[in-house]
């Protein structure tokens, strides 16, 4: 099963008459080198990019589509240890589905398509789904926080919601697996307790935080556990000093990663050097002020080579990952001063989720008989036509109201189906290249007046040609996607009909729905006696 397949099957339970149109873009694999950018050695990597993007149509056959939810991750691969990494970068939701929204169903589907050993696309044994949760009013959709029927989660609430579907998912493959493999489950929250958290959650209303987990939660990190391999492969050399680097792993826009920058490029033993003066040149002395020209010149020189030496002597060095104070901070210490980092006291509760699957490897798994991770499968796209879509979502379109969501909609749409299919970029639709009125807040900017029509990026010359080693690139050519027709509505597109009992509406204990879709007093409602003030008698006098 694909993961546009699973998807859909997925939003077909939904409550409700709608249509939804998914859009899955998955780039192919690529060498990767900052996972552990401070691991010696570095191990060999692979990354994929996901980008899933989810629009809802009404009952009528003429109603507009209109973007509701995206999903941008990225998939790392460790050969080397057998691991593979799920990273949920960015999920958001532009407010304009109709209830119940479809964001946590496609979520909880996107995640356990790579938990589930059977339908994770990665040959490996132990799968590790991470993300950081910190509420914000938008991340994908462009001004989507100024449509009023948009109400993003507080950042308790967020928090909760993230730890609920990481309990389902993890509820789900521990049963699918049935003992044969391990599902662990951590979460931190900086700056707060195991008791101040597990409290901190429990208050947000059950639908979000009050489902229990079959799968126990352990509040801390990963990185002090041996039961399930890390992705970094650990050195042979037990006297080897210890390294941070090999633990934390680097993600994009993380405050973690942030963190271990600022580790890495941090040294007390070194003083920090003020920046040296320039000599006062005389006034009325042109020899004078041009020897002095001279002479620095001349210690600029040399200081322009002594830096480029002290370049190639840490060059040469036998360890240059190991930097700053990596050597130093022990896990515990980094998730502790965490805690005091801007990201985590700016006032706001935020989050760090880990689910963890380990399986056995199969009986006959020979790992010379592995596909080559950078063969592309079917399916997959360039890279840079997954980043050139989200720059086009975030950059030239907006969601403040249904009119500019359904224009974007068509935009995007149109944008993706004429990248893959190979075939001439479709123009945009008259209603979107017309130029709307001027909006009133003058706060927002006009994305819509520099929309240019989106084009297939080219892609680079290989490496062998840029060389001159034109053997050298027939001898070993260099895998890439093909784009065909067939790959856009076999691999990325999807529609299904959903025609399903709505939502059944909230009663309360005082109230019940009758048959006219009317409030009317329950019967089981003890009566109420209203009690009246008598006023005083004033006597005669």
């Amino acid at each position: 099963m694909s993961l546009r397949d699973k998807l859909l099957a997925a939003l077909a339970d939904l409550p409700g008459t709608r249509t939804f149109h998914v859009h899955v873009l998955t780039s192919a694999p690529r060498k990767h080198t900052g996972l552990f950018p401070y691991a010696h050695p570095r191990p060999r990597t692979y990354l994929q990019h996901v980008f899933i993007l989810l629009s809802e149509q009404g009952t009528d056959a003429d109603a507009p589509c209109v973007l509701t939810t995206a999903i941008e991750a990225m998939v790392y691969h460790v050969p080397t240890t057998s691991c593979g990494i799920l990273y949920v970068s960015k999920v958001d939701s532009s407010g304009h589905a109709t209830s119940p929204s479809p964001t946590p169903i496609l979520v909880h589907a996107f995640l356990s398509f790579y938990a589930d050993p059977v339908t994770r696309p990665l040959p490996v044994q132990h799968l590790w789904i991470q993300l950081f949760a910190r509420a914000q009013n938008q991340y994908l959709f462009p001004n989507s926080s100024e449509y009023e029927g948009k109400r993003p989660l507080s950042d308790v609430r967020l928090c909760a919601w993230w730890k609920r579907l990481y309990g389902e998912v993890a509820t789900g493959v521990a049963d699918s697996l049935k003992g044969t493999g391990a599902v662990r489950l951590w979460y931190v929250l900086p700056g707060y307790s195991e008791h101040e958290a597990f409290y901190t959650l429990t208050r947000a209303p059950a639908g979000e935080g009050g489902a229990a987990s079959a799968v126990p939660w352990a509040y801390g990190h990963p990185y002090a556990q041996d039961e399930i391999p890390l992705p970094c492969p650990r050195g042979a050399d037990p006297a080897a000093p210890h390294n941070l680097g090999n633990y934390i792993p680097w993600f994009d826009d993380d405050p973690k990663s942030r963190f271990l920058d600022e580790i890495a490029h941090t040294n007390q033993n070194e003083a920090v050097r003020s920046p040296q003066k320039k000599r006062p040149r005389p006034p009325n002395s042109t020899a004078s002020a041009k020897a002095a020209d001279e002479s620095e010149v001349d210690e600029a020189g040399k200081d322009k080579e002594a830096e480029k030496g002290t370049e190639k002597e840490r060059d040469k060095d036998d360890k240059p990952h190991i930097q700053g104070e990596l050597s130093q901070v022990v896990p515990d210490e980094f998730w502790e001063r965490m805690s005091f980092r801007q990201e985590c006291v700016a006032g706001a509760v935020t989050g760090f989720f880990t689910l963890a699957v380990s399986t056995p490897p199969p009986p006959d798994q020979d790992k010379k008989s592995l596909p080559s991770p950078l063969a592309p499968k079917p399916g997959q796209v360039a890279v840079k036509m997954v980043e050139r879509v989200i720059s086009a979502l975030m950059k030239q379109n907006e969601f403040s109201t249904r009119e500019y969501a359904v224009r974007a909609t068509e935009t995007i749409e149109a944008a993706i189906r004429g990248l893959c299919q190979d075939g001439p970029v479709l123009p945009a639709p008259a209603s979107v290249a017309a130029t709307p009125a001027p909006r009133t807040n003058p706060h927002t900017p006009q994305h819509w007046r520099c929309r240019a029509p989106l084009r297939a990026p080219l892609a680079p010359p290989r490496e062998g040609a840029k060389r001159g080693g034109a053997a050298r690139d027939l001898a070993k050519p260099v895998p890439r996607p093909g784009r065909h027709p067939e790959t856009y509505a076999d691999f990325i597109y999807g529609c299904i009909a959903v025609r399903n009992p709505p939502l059944a509406p909230k009663t309360t204990a005082s109230t019940r729905t009758s048959t006219t879709g009317q409030a009317a007093p329950a019967a089981s409602a003890a009566p109420v006696t209203v009690l009246q003030v008598r006023k005083k008698r004033k006597t005669a006098s």
